[in-house]
């Protein structure tokens, strides 16, 4: 094995039943250290036939094997997942256990900074390749697009650290390595040719709507089932009734107060398994499309 690409090969052939995320990552890491060795190593000793060195690099870093297995036992014991509470055997324990999952507070979080970072991201996507297109014809547009295109690439690793600490999912934690001593248009280039790169843009775009959705929906459910549970104690409480007709207030009797509660439990309820499985989806699509 005296290449690189070849090396790197193996490592992924070896890691094929191991986390998506945890293979990119495994070979980011060992891209950038054998490139960056291989640089070192020629400017130190350049007349050194190449095969060999990358042959002597690689036996250094370890075999694709021992890569692998070593990466295996990290992630074992650095597992990103949320800790779920036993599974009750009750359906209605099954039923109000949501409140009792990290995974859905983790998601209404998310769902809610989901909007935030979806303006944001938005803008900076759209801005930021109008700018960098309109400059291209002028000196300073191309390290202007590399810049932007690589910011892009760090906002979806941000990204994929809110999923993996809000949402569980395994998401890669390492940034794509770019091959050192490119010149500025061949990295432009790779990166433009790389289809990461317009992935990441289309998923950066798209959060905008998916967070206005997710903000819209879940605020409105929330606050209506917040208002059923309360108009039960503003009546009984502060003799007000928060139902309203053309004739004047109208004050529900007992067993309506009574419905009316149970009803924004229940309506409460089903939004907080609804939010659990709108992270659920979340996480595997962003996994669908940020991990390569």
């Amino acid at each position: 094995m005296n290449t690189i690409d070849a090396y790197l090969n193996a490592l992924k052939t070896e890691m094929k039943d191991a986390d998506p995320s945890l293979v990119q990552d495994a070979l980011s890491d060992a891209r950038e250290h054998l490139f960056t060795a291989l640089s070192v190593a020629k400017e130190a000793g350049p007349a050194l036939d190449e095969s060999e060195l990358i042959g002597k690099l690689i036996e250094e870093y370890g075999t694709p094997e021992e890569t692998a297995s070593a990466y295996r036992e990290v992630e074992r014991r650095t597992s990103p997942s949320l800790k779920q509470p036993a599974r009750s055997k009750s359906v209605l324990g099954r039923f109000f256990g949501v409140y009792l999952d990290p995974r859905t507070w983790g998601a209404l979080l998310f769902t809610f900074i989901a909007f935030m970072t979806g303006i944001a991201y938005f803008t900076w996507a759209v801005v930021g390749a109008s700018l960098s297109v309109s400059f291209l014809i002028l000196i300073i547009g191309i390290p202007l697009a590399i810049l932007f295109l690589l910011s892009v690439q760090g906002l979806t690793l941000l990204e994929g650290r809110l999923v993996e600490a809000l949402l569980g999912e395994r998401m890669p934690r390492r940034p794509l390595f770019a091959q050192p001593g490119l010149k500025w248009l061949d990295r432009l280039k790779a990166l433009i040719t790389d289809k990461r790169t317009w992935i990441s843009i289309l998923y950066l775009v798209l959060q905008l709507p998916l967070g206005v959705i997710y903000f819209s929906v879940n605020l409105t459910l929330i606050t209506l089932s917040l208002s059923l549970i309360a108009a039960p104690f503003v009546q009984v409480l502060g003799h007000y009734s928060i139902i309203s007709t053309l004739s004047g207030r109208v004050f529900l009797p007992a067993w309506g107060l009574v419905l009316m509660e149970l009803g924004g439990l229940l309506t409460l309820t089903l939004t907080m398994h609804l939010i659990r499985a709108e992270g659920r989806l979340h996480a595997r699509y962003s996994k669908w499309m940020l991990v390569s």
